[in-house]
């Protein structure tokens, strides 16, 4: 039983956590890294071409903190639109909640924060503008913003990472549950020995 239960385990960290990381950072090729914003300038609009062979487009933004966030997706961080000919093409709400933050500059102290703003599935030769704007929190401070884009990218199975957590956290209950009743039971070799009976 421990064995099953670890597997199980390990399925959910893959699922949950693995399989997520793997398509938001690996998936597709980066077409580029724009700012959009520093704490000196503000928020600026991205303008950039984009053609049909790049569909589907990945939208990231990385937010890069002063220290370390307490974000727990009640509140919105920045907000993002994305539009083509006047028509909007995308428009998403960025909590960064239940990101993996990284380490942008020990010596600066900030780290990064990436959430996935969605997928533009279908792409028409033309420009593309991306602005990216405060949410409403207003507790959070940023020393500056980037926008990836991704091309191919594939789309995250929002169904994936909650049955994820779900099996990480049966294994983890199921492989604790067999230790502790491993623990309670004796070995054979531990056990006394049956009583004898009679003189032989």
């Amino acid at each position: 039983m421990r064995i099953l239960f670890l597997l199980i385990l390990i399925a959910g960290v893959l699922l949950g956590i693995g399989y997520p990381f793997a398509i938001q950072n690996f998936s597709g090729r980066e077409i580029g890294r724009f700012p959009v914003y520093d704490r000196a300038s503000g928020f600026k609009p991205v303008e950039t071409n984009l053609s049909a062979s790049d569909a589907p487009v990945r939208v990231l933004v990385d937010m890069t903190s002063v220290g370390n966030l307490v974000l727990n997706g009640a509140q919105t961080a920045l907000t993002l639109t994305a539009s083509t000919g006047g028509r909007t093409v995308l428009a998403s709400a960025l909590t960064f909640a239940h990101q993996e933050p990284r380490s942008d500059n020990p010596q600066t102290g900030g780290v990064i924060y990436r959430d996935d703003a969605g997928t533009i599935a279908s792409i028409d030769d033309g420009t593309y503008r991306f602005f990216v704007g405060p949410g409403d929190s207003d507790s959070i401070e940023m020393r500056s913003v980037h926008l990836v884009l991704r091309a191919g990218g594939l789309p995250i199975d929002e169904r994936a990472v909650p049955v994820g957590y779900t099996m990480m956290a049966v294994g983890f209950i199921g492989l604790v549950l067999a230790l502790r009743r491993r623990s309670r039971t004796p070995d054979a070799d531990d056990r006394p020995p049956p009583p004898k009976w009679g003189r032989g």
